[in-house]
């Protein structure tokens, strides 16, 4: 903000606090004394004393707020024609105007300095609100309440202060919503043309362009946290009772704006006044209107490039907190699709409002299943969203319609990643691969398949054993004679040819024997016949997808095991593992001695006896 001159720096220095309120008393009690208005204005500045601003504040706010529904607009040349410029009157009206516009932008300008006391602060932004309430003619001022959301986005301060500050006090009325929406979808389309018109000029100064795009990455945090907190439109019914911060016509129609004003004017009639404020604040009405801004305002940010953290929240939140309430939710289809194509986590995100828009919107998206399958790598058994993922991925296998190479093939990527997830990942694939082979019964194959190699075909014969053409009916024959070929080609990203079909789910057999108690016996649970549906279930996987280390850990402390293995000892053991257990070794070692190696002929060591195994033999490595 420009600096005040000296002159009127020394000028206002000399008004002590008694004087400036009796500059006010006589602003308000006669038009004589109208040149104490500009006096007062200059007291109105981040750079005042606070109690001598809030004494000059509370002097205009009483001598403008009666005088606002008289003024003319801000722009006198759109009265020119219709009122003489000699009007002495006019001029004096358009000279208060002028001052009274004055007096907004040193609020605005208080509200958004640093410099400013909270409790100053929090007066000026409610005065601002009250000549929004009644600025344009006794109507809602918009363009006040712009230019304040604007200065609030682009200021340096933290967006907190003001959002708890609307957010408690003003975004409660429908009004003051209906214009928030209206503001943050013209911030966001100049966001984006200011980024457009940023990458189509080469800027020399890179620190300037640096700076340029902190800034506009500082205005989209704030208006992501300003949409946040405007209240979803639940409620928006028939039978919703909206209140407004001004109910002189921010939703009524034209034709409607004579009656309402005829029945305002009735205080008499108070079951009148009611009457007519339903009829034209019709809930549907508004409802209808404030899902169109809704849907404007969210679409124009999601347009602009957002930061990384943004992103993720919005695609985390979208399909929660935007789409059930937009007017048109397939306009999210452009935004979900490239979400979804960039892969790994944010694919992972953008799952949730994709699914959403094809289950509920009919969205067409051929390519969903194969970017579905790439989604299934050991990592998303990590990821921080994971139990979401596996809920979604149980729903999207659901439909019976769902051919079966691919049901095959998600069983067997599925069953591949068993070998190499935590116990916790084990879990959640019995639980999808015991969905997948009740839902699709023509798929049971796979689980007792044998000989999956006596079906190999040239190609997959020639990639496994050679590259030759010569030696293709060589390599053909090779594959029929080993029966432990699997032809399932877990590098494949089409589920269409990976092979899925001509194999089997052996990696779910290795899981019988698994380290993890819980995960070998819930292995057993796909040894019933799913096929027969009457007599089992579809497994709940929400119960299995947010499992971790810690989870199963508890689970097992608590579970009551009736039959407990124990060790017996007639003496106290005074060693873990006695010599007959690993003849040839030894595990111990007096003090200052080296400790004792074997001879030459221990190198080859009998576990036979010790294990039962039929000949188990194991060399002892040489120590270096």
């Amino acid at each position: 903000m420009a600096s005040i001159p000296v002159k009127k720096q020394k000028k206002r220095e000399k008004y002590s606090l008694a004087e400036l309120k009796a500059l006010g008393h006589q602003l308000l009690s006669s038009r004589a004394h109208i040149n104490n208005l500009p006096i007062l204005l200059t007291f109105v500045s981040p750079t005042s004393p606070p109690h001598y601003t809030l004494e000059s504040l509370l002097s205009l706010q009483s001598f403008f707020t009666p005088l606002l529904p008289q003024l003319p607009p801000s722009s006198a040349s759109k009265l020119s024609s219709q009122v003489s410029q000699n009007d002495p009157e006019f001029i004096y009206r358009t000279w208060v105007r002028s001052k009274f516009d004055d007096l907004i932008r040193k609020l605005i300008d208080i509200a958004v300095s640093p410099d400013s006391e909270e409790a100053l602060r929090e007066v000026v932004l409610d005065t601002i609100m009250e000549f929004v309430k009644v600025g344009n003619g006794g109507r809602f001022h918009s363009a006040i309440y712009h230019r304040l959301i604007q200065s609030i986005v682009h200021s340096a301060l933290e967006i907190d202060i003001f959002l708890d500050f609307l957010a408690s006090k003003y975004f409660k009325y429908i009004d003051v919503r209906y214009f928030t929406y209206i503001t943050l979808e013209k911030l966001a389309r100049t966001l984006e043309t200011e980024e457009t018109s940023g990458n189509s000029i080469a800027n020399v100064d890179g620190t300037n362009e640096s700076q340029s795009r902190a800034s506009i990455e500082r205005s989209i945090h704030k208006i992501y946290r300003i949409l946040l907190h405007i209240p979803t439109l639940e409620g928006l019914d028939e039978k919703a009772n909206y209140e407004m911060w001004n109910e002189s016509g921010t939703f009524t129609k034209e034709g409607d704006k004579k009656e309402h004003s005829r029945f305002l004017k009735a205080e008499d009639n108070q079951k009148k006044t009611e009457k007519s404020r339903n009829k034209v604040f019709s809930a549907s009405n508004v409802a209808k209107r404030m899902k169109l801004k809704f849907t404007n305002a969210w679409i124009s940010f999601l347009r602009l490039s957002l930061p990384l953290d943004v992103y993720k929240e919005v695609l985390v939140s979208l399909h929660q907190a935007v789409i059930p309430y937009m007017s048109k939710p397939i306009m999210l289809c452009d935004f979900l699709t490239r979400s979804y194509d960039i892969g790994g986590v944010i694919s992972v995100m953008a799952l949730s409002g994709l699914y959403i828009l094809m289950t509920q919107h009919n969205l067409e998206y051929p390519n969903f299943y194969e970017k579905l399958y790439a989604l299934l790598v050991p990592s998303i058994f990590m990821a921080k969203y994971r139990a979401k993922f596996f809920e979604l991925l149980d729903s999207c296998l659901k439909s019976p319609l769902l051919p079966a190479y691919v049901a095959a093939a998600f069983a067997k990527k599925l069953s591949r990643l068993a070998l190499s997830v935590p116990p916790s990942g084990a879990l959640i694939i019995i639980a999808l691969i015991h969905n997948i082979l009740r839902r699709h019964p023509s798929i049971n194959f796979l689980v007792h398949q044998d000989g999956v190699g006596a079906a190999a075909d040239d190609s997959g014969a020639g990639e496994e054993h050679g590259d030759g053409a010569e030696d293709s009916c060589t390599n053909v024959e090779m594959a029929i004679k080993m029966p432990g070929v699997d032809h399932f080609n877990n590098e494949e990203s089409d589920p269409v040819k990976s092979n899925a079909m001509r194999s089997s789910l052996w990696e779910i057999d290795t899981l019988r024997h698994h380290y993890c108690p819980p995960v070998s016996r819930f292995i057993l649970s796909l040894e019933n016949d799913l096929t027969v549906r009457s007599k089992t279930t579809e497994v709940t996987v929400k119960d299995f997808s947010s499992g971790s280390y810690a989870t199963i850990f508890r689970e097992e402390i608590g579970r009551r095991v009736k039959q407990v293995p124990l060790a017996f000892y007639k003496a106290t053991p005074t060693s873990l593992f006695s010599e007959s257990d690993f003849a040839g070794w030894t595990f111990k070692c007096q003090d200052n001695e080296e400790p004792v190696n074997r001879s030459e002929d221990d190198r080859i060591i009998d576990l036979s006896e010790v294990h039962g195994h039929d000949s188990a033999k194991r060399q002892r490595v040489e120590s270096s």
